[in-house]
């Protein structure tokens, strides 16, 4: 009985690492989607530009239980959203950003210096802010509870229950010519 548990509890992580992975796809939780980008110019997810988080999520069973975590520290805030404070570091980013997308600007007046030009303005916005400003990151979950996860559980432990009917199934008729 407690290698079927085990065995089970195995087929669950499986499936729900493969549907959180799915969410990065999905581009939303399941049938949530996920807030868009107020960044200027920027194309795509932006859960998905480098990838970084997708990878980081790992799995580990203890007991009876699984768990998820990341390695990457942003992983949390996009996962549950909230607040968080401006620091001297973010600004230094926030600075070198603004110059890569000044600098990427030509002297024309088209569409797309435009473009990169409303991308600095944002960017110098975000660098001008004070040291212990709060930001708010809205959530983009992709790890938790869903009615979707619970359907996936409830048809793992379906199937493995199936599979040790059949067996015995199997045995009782074999053994009962």
């Amino acid at each position: 009985m407690n290698d079927l548990l085990k065995k089970i509890i195995k087929d669950i992580e499986v499936e729900l690492t493969d549907e959180f992975d799915r969410n990065f796809e999905r581009k939303g939780f399941f049938d949530r989607k996920w807030p868009g980008n107020k960044l200027k110019n920027k194309r795509g997810s932006m859960m998905m530009r480098t990838g970084a988080l997708r990878r980081s999520i790992s799995s580990r069973i203890i007991g009876n239980r699984i768990f998820y975590n990341s390695s990457v520290p942003y992983a949390n805030i996009q996962n549950e959203g909230g607040e968080i404070k401006v620091t001297a570091k973010m600004k230094s980013f926030f600075w070198a950003m603004f110059y890569k997308a000044d600098n990427a600007r030509s002297k024309n007046n088209t569409a797309r210096d435009r473009k990169l030009s409303d991308e600095a303005q944002q960017w110098k916005n975000l660098a001008l802010m004070k040291v212990g400003t709060k930001m708010t990151i809205e959530q983009r979950q992709f790890i938790g509870d869903h009615s979707n996860i619970r359907k996936t559980i409830q048809s793992v432990v379906d199937d493995n229950l199936q599979e040790i009917n059949d067996y015995y199934q199997q045995k009782i008729t074999l053994n009962g010519k």
